[in-house]
């Protein structure tokens, strides 16, 4: 069987399964079990080897049960990091990648700004702005301990480059407690899903990522009431939402007494990020 036959089979497997991209996500995994990149599956006419068809057979059981497809691969992309996912924390999504280029539009300028992520998960928005602003230092900080051991992992990673090396401080906490400002930015993705909408998601994300990662009600309003002492005067809040949501952040963010509050759409044209100034 060669790759693109593999390709195929496995697409009509997860086709049946109900995944919703059934041959993007045959290529990454036949890919994966070759130790190949998915353009390079269209060059190669080679057969799967033994070994290579029972490690497909494994991942393909996994992604028909419905778990992500980051985490059957073991890491994802985001922004211009390769990073380790599991279900510690949740896939970083294209919708975050919004928030980091909403937080660099407020750093723009500042030589050597101070950060503040609340719930760092795998590290992704702190480890982004590290890599992508040469004067940024983060504090980030998480309740569980799993998910500040991955973003760990992720950071150790990627200390091999100089640029990292002691400019993200991972904090075990609540929110902000314990956690001593002033910040030039505070940023979050909190849990944002209520309770009533949890039985209705995806399986990718109710049988597999991290529940207090996602449901949460009313989590952005104590970030945003904690993050304004916190903040220096002229520092930004930047928080990402549910759809839907935008407006009531908003608001709340202004009766909060924030200045400047604005939304920003992401790649789907859905209101996902909401940020105000502390005066």
């Amino acid at each position: 069987m060669t790759a693109l036959d593999a390709v195929r089979e496995v697409a009509r497997e997860l086709e049946a399964a109900g995944v919703p991209s059934p041959r993007v996500d045959a290529e990454h995994l036949v890919a994966h079990a070759l130790g190949a990149t998915r353009t390079g599956l269209y060059v190669s006419n080679g057969g799967l080897s033994a070994e290579a068809a029972e490690r497909l057979r494994g991942l393909v059981a996994r992604r028909r049960a419905r778990e992500p497809l980051a985490y059957v691969l073991g890491e994802w992309g985001f922004r211009r990091l390769t990073l380790a996912v599991d279900r510690r924390a949740l896939v970083p999504r294209p919708e975050t990648e919004v928030v980091v280029e909403r937080c660099l539009e407020a750093l723009a300028g500042l030589g050597r700004p101070r950060v503040l992520d609340v719930g760092v998960g795998s590290g992704a928005i702190a480890l982004a702005l590290v890599d992508e602003h040469p004067g940024v230092s983060v504090v980030a900080v998480d309740r569980s301990r799993g998910a500040l051991a991955l973003a760990r992992e992720n950071l150790e990673r990627l200390e091999g480059g100089d640029r990292f090396a002691g400019r993200v401080d991972l904090v075990h906490g609540d929110l902000l407690a314990g956690v001593a400002g002033p910040f030039d930015l505070v940023v979050s993705n909190p849990p944002y899903v209520p309770a009533a909408e949890y039985d209705a998601l995806q399986p990718e994300i109710r049988l597999y990522e991290p529940y207090d990662a996602v449901v949460g009600e009313g989590v952005w309003e104590r970030v945003a009431a904690a993050a304004r002492p916190a903040l220096r005067a002229g520092g930004r809040l930047v928080l990402e939402c549910g759809d839907g949501q935008a407006g009531v952040v908003a608001a709340g963010l202004q009766a909060l007494g924030y200045d400047d509050v604005l939304t920003t759409p992401d790649l789907a044209g859905r209101e996902r990020v909401v940020e105000g100034t502390r005066p």
